[in-house]
């Protein structure tokens, strides 16, 4: 009526605006939350089940009791299962594995990028003849099962007397590592505007100066983003760690495995988790310390282009 009236008088309408306040409890929030909340413990209980079953004794564990807090706390299944855990014969723990995994880890993850860095920039600003079907190859390469070229890289790698040997699994890992690094860098590196590269090629620039120069301290985000990708994958690989690595070499998946798939003896709960709980330390931590550099990575230009 205060609207009409005014309308009438000449006046101009005064317009009233209603705030509806969003309730706390409205039915979208309640179902966000709902999944969330199964979200995290579908995630979660595993882990909490892992944990508290590896501080138990086995007499504790015998009684059922699945998610129940451990009545008498003890350490001793993680020290078992990194000093004395049987890994196949040798009953020197999952730490060798471990070791092994770290010495696998180190140099095919900086091959891995460095060669991969290289051939993204590459195929970037040079661009030699052939460069498509050049990365189409790369492309190709990297979707291809594992399982498929495991057979013929056993007979090249042994042909070469580098079967079952530390330099053959971490030729193995760049190899298969290097599709995936070169379409990240070269994804990236296609984010860069064009005028940086030709203002050096102007100033006299070579090939290899301007990418240490000028691209290589550009690509922190996109090299924090492909360490993490390769450490994880390559610490979790099972089979071409099986496969490659041979006996003296077996990275800490595959003693994991001979741990708790073992057939004598009584099958230690407490040790198994605890073994699996250390196995997957390395990658959790990769995570947990570097995922917003991870996010960060991408949304600077890794999957641009």
């Amino acid at each position: 009526m205060n609207t009409l009236d005014s309308t009438l008088k000449g006046g101009v309408p005064h317009r009233t605006h209603t705030r509806h306040r969003r309730s706390a409890f409205s039915p979208a929030r309640i179902g966000i939350y709902a999944f969330l909340l199964s979200a995290a413990v579908f995630f979660l209980l595993p882990l909490y089940v892992m944990l508290v079953t590896s501080v138990k004794p086995m007499s504790e564990i015998r009684l059922g009791n699945l998610l129940g807090w451990p009545m008498h706390f003890t350490l001793d299944a993680w020290s078992a299962a990194w000093q004395s855990a049987c890994t196949g014969l040798d009953c020197n723990g999952i730490r060798v594995g471990f070791w092994n995994s770290v010495r696998i880890v180190v140099p095919s993850t900086v091959l891995s990028i460095a060669v991969g860095a290289v051939n993204g920039y590459a195929l970037s600003f040079w661009r030699p003849r052939g460069a498509a079907l050049l990365f189409g190859v790369l492309l190709v390469g990297a979707f291809i099962p594992v399982q498929v070229m495991v057979y013929p890289l056993v007979r090249v790698l042994a042909s070469v007397h580098l079967f079952s040997s530390l330099p053959g699994i971490v030729l193995i890992h760049t190899m298969f590592g290097m599709p995936v690094m070169t379409l990240l860098f070269r994804n990236y590196y296609a984010s860069i505007p064009q005028e940086l590269f030709k203002a050096a090629r102007i100033d006299g620039g070579s090939f290899w100066r301007i990418f240490f120069q000028l691209m290589l301290p550009m690509s922190t985000p996109i090299i924090v983003v492909a360490l993490i990708m390769q450490v994880t994958n390559i610490w979790n690989d099972f089979i071409l760690g099986l496969v490659f690595a041979g006996t003296k070499n077996l990275p800490m998946t595959v003693q994991l495995n001979n741990i708790i798939n073992t057939t004598t003896g009584e099958r230690l709960y407490n040790v198994n988790m605890a073994a699996t709980i250390l196995t997957s330390m390395v990658p959790l931590a990769v995570y947990f310390i570097s995922g917003r550099w991870f996010v960060r990575g991408i949304a600077s230009g890794a999957v641009k282009g």
